[in-house]
């Protein structure tokens, strides 16, 4: 009897959990090798040119003929005129000079979880916000092409976990964002001139825990470092984690210019920081100054800056210069912290030292050219950011 007993409990317990599991049920977030076989009942959407409001069944509805010239509604009715509806008839989007367009509007709960977008003209002209919920200042601002690591306005293969960047301009963000009431994305374009995207936001609808944070990304550029000091990131206020740097530094002295050390102002830190790197290719997984020997034959060797991608660290482009009209040379780097993610529960501040080496074996403070962009999580809301640099001080030149 004892034994039927223990039986039958063990037999409610299983089925108790079982129930309760599929109640609450696995929401489709987080998704990994690990779990990629488990069943959701999240729901799939996409927003692209073709389906506006990724409304289930109504996509690729524009009708070339019907819609002939209306912009952004059938932008490729002369290409569809002979296919008719449900071909390619609205693939992209034209951004007029000075118009800001809304790429995607969504209502929550739920979580974007990939963006692919190829935008034409001048990466740096144009700026790309998200707004989560009901906000009305943005929690991501920055130029597309720093956002997705291309802040020299020059293609280079980025290959990681949260961000690649493919041929030929091909920009993808695997971040996952999740909102709860609605999500708004704008593009605006502040050239002088029109500029053409096409887009896909894949996004999921479900439930979104009370321990998810909000997706965040800013923008900074140090034109001319006068003082050697980048500040990344400053009044953060709330709870949260940073997860990420991109950083392009363009060098304006000769020798190895990396020296300067990384620091994370936390939780009330004020003169010293609780985290201190050791310097900048060592905070982005690299070690000494990038280099690698090259061989060129017997007796003859060379040393060169070794561009690497890795799924969390990278120095993915380095721009070396023609000689000619194009002789700056540039680096762009990213670290992500996605295993290791910096938790604060009150403020941040990031900020990375400007140094290389003069004579004497002494550091040079440098005044470089720096264009970072800081990711990171946290809870609404957020500070106000920093007013946007100009139009003249976005461009790359």
């Amino acid at each position: 009897m004892k034994q039927t007993m223990l039986i039958a409990m063990a037999m409610f317990f299983v089925c108790f959990f079982a129930a309760a599991q599929k109640q609450g049920g696995f929401n489709g977030l987080n998704m990994n090798m690990g779990n990629l076989s488990t069943l959701s009942d999240a729901k799939t959407r996409s927003i692209s040119p073709e389906n506006f409001t990724g409304a289930k069944g109504k996509g690729g509805m524009a009708d070339p003929v019907a819609q002939k010239g209306e912009r952004n509604v059938a932008n490729a009715s002369n290409a569809a005129r002979d296919l008719g509806k449900g071909w390619k008839v609205n693939p992209f989007i034209t951004i007029n000079a000075g118009e800001t367009f809304t790429i995607a509007e969504m209502e929550g709960p739920g979580a974007i979880q990939h963006i692919w977008m190829t935008p034409t003209g001048n990466w740096n002209f144009t700026v790309i916000r998200f707004y989560w919920d009901d906000e009305t200042e943005p929690s991501v601002e920055s130029p597309v092409g720093a956002f997705f690591g291309m802040a020299w306005g020059e293609y280079a293969a980025l290959s990681s976990l949260a961000m690649t960047v493919n041929p030929g301009s091909a920009f993808n963000s695997y971040w996952q964002m999740p909102f709860r009431k609605k999500c708004r994305i704008t593009i605006e374009n502040i050239d002088d001139k029109p500029m053409n995207l096409y887009y896909q936001v894949d996004y999921t609808l479900t439930d979104v825990g009370e321990d998810e944070g909000y997706f965040h990304a800013q923008y900074r550029r140090t034109k001319y470092n006068s003082t050697s000091l980048h500040t990344i990131l400053d009044g953060v206020n709330g709870k949260g984690q940073y997860v990420g740097t991109y950083m392009g530094i363009g060098v304006n002295n000769n020798g190895w210019w990396g020296e300067g050390e990384i620091k994370f102002f936390m939780d009330g830190d004020k003169d010293y920081a609780t985290i201190v790197g050791t310097g900048t290719e060592d905070y982005f997984c690299g070690s000494y100054d990038f280099d690698r020997p090259k061989k060129h034959g017997p007796g003859a060797e060379t040393i060169e800056y070794a561009e690497f991608n890795t799924p969390y660290a990278g120095l993915h482009q380095v721009i070396r210069g023609d000689g000619h009209y194009h002789v700056q040379q540039r680096f762009g780097m990213y670290r992500w912290h996605i295993p290791d993610p910096i938790r604060f529960d009150n403020d941040l501040k990031v900020t990375i030292q400007d140094l290389g080496w003069r004579s004497g074996g002494r550091y040079l403070p440098q005044n470089s050219d720096i264009i970072t962009v800081a990711y990171w999580y946290q809870r609404e809301p957020h500070a106000r950011f920093p007013k946007l640099p100009s139009k003249d001080e976005l461009e790359v030149n």
